[in-house]
């Protein structure tokens, strides 16, 4: 099985806030600092490839990085109004794309390569060149929508890479998995109205953006029973997501039979994440890729594409992207799941797995499962 991952050290120098501990504004030359108490900082993410390297897996990837996705790419999904005021402000030194969507200088090039990254993983798979791959993406993409930018999300990596596939390759169907632990809205609004698109999100109830990601969300015109949400009850854990998966999601992608699917692989699930209350650790990331890499195997020849969006924890992150990307190429590190013992032991009751088991029954079956 061959496992290409790409990543990019320029996009881990997002700069999503000021730096008031330096008195240069990083940009240019002037790499960011951790800003410290500011969510979206680069460690998580950078301290993945870290583990990668020091556990030897990136040794049985192949790790490239990836060309910036053009204007035309972009604009495939977002419109020309909004990339011309995205980069002008960041010619300008930066500034805010929507709620939570802060850039610094430079900032529309970056969110290019990360997108680029996106595209190119996609593209590998979809040419045969690997079976499955990877995107490390900085800034995250799934809550950007066609004209606003939200929640560290600038711009809509999935979008863009499913759109520049379909242009490139004629791809029919593709059906996007997002168990990021918020809603993947701005996916959600790309597709709404598509027939072409499946897009199926798992997250926590009301989390964020708040109020939205309800099951009722089902798609409108040709895209209804399209849109899929699954909104999992807080401190819903590792048996709450495989079940979700099995009973819900996987049946809906079957009855779809897309060409490919693509996974938004948000890691903040994880049950030290300070941004969710869900009970995740490394080994449920790792079940869940195994699942859908089968998945993948029975449906669309394998076809794979894994793109990051968020997880927070510095800590436990690293963990949670070696486990994904273990099962995702097949290959086993020695590297222990330091998180195992004490959190399988602190997952929800039966009486709270018993009620979760319900009310996902119940989407299934209003969802015709």
């Amino acid at each position: 099985m061959s496992t290409a991952f790409f990543h990019d050290e320029r996009t881990l120098w997002h700069e999503p806030a000021h730096n008031y501990v330096s008195t240069m504004r990083a940009g240019g030359w002037v790499q960011p600092s951790a800003v410290e108490g500011f969510i979206d900082s680069p460690e998580s993410k950078r301290r993945i490839k870290a583990l990668m390297d020091v556990s030897g897996l990136t040794s049985r990837l192949t790790v490239t990085s990836a060309q910036a996705a053009d204007e035309e790419d972009l604009s495939r999904v977002h419109s020309r109004s909004y990339l011309a005021r995205f980069k002008a402000g960041s010619d300008a030194g930066g500034g805010e794309l929507g709620p939570l969507a802060p850039y610094g200088p430079g900032g529309y090039e970056i969110a290019a390569l990360s997108a680029g990254l996106a595209t190119t993983a996609m593209d590998s798979v979809v040419s045969g060149n690997f079976d499955n791959a990877y995107a490390l993406t900085r800034p995250c993409g799934h809550h950007a929508s066609r004209d606003t930018g939200m929640g560290f999300s600038l711009l809509n990596n999935i979008a863009i890479g499913i759109e520049a596939m379909k242009e490139r390759h004629g791809l029919g169907k593709v059906a996007v998995i997002d168990w990021d632990v918020h809603h993947g809205n701005g996916t959600q609004q790309i597709f709404y109205a598509r027939n072409d698109v499946l897009t199926v999100s798992l997250h926590q109830e009301n989390c964020y953006p708040p109020g939205s990601g309800a099951f009722a969300e089902r798609g409108e015109n040709q895209g209804l029973d399209h849109n899929l949400n699954v909104p999992l009850l807080a401190g819903g854990g590792h048996a709450a997501y495989l079940y979700a998966l099995e009973r819900l999601v996987f049946p809906a992608v079957e009855r779809f039979q897309p060409e490919l699917i693509v996974v938004a692989s948000g890691l903040d699930a994880n049950c030290m994440d300070p941004l969710a209350r869900m009970q995740l650790y490394p080994e449920s990331f790792r079940q869940m890729t195994l699942q859908v890499r089968e998945l993948a195997s029975a449906l669309c020849k394998g076809r794979l594409a894994m793109v990051h969006e968020g997880g927070y924890s510095q800590v436990c992150v690293p963990f949670c992207g070696l486990a994904t990307l273990e099962a995702l190429s097949g290959h086993r590190t020695g590297v222990p799941d330091p998180f195992m013992p004490s959190f399988a032991e602190k997952q929800p009751s039966y009486r709270f797995e018993r009620l979760q088991r319900e009310l996902i029954d119940e989407m299934a079956e209003a969802f015709g499962l």
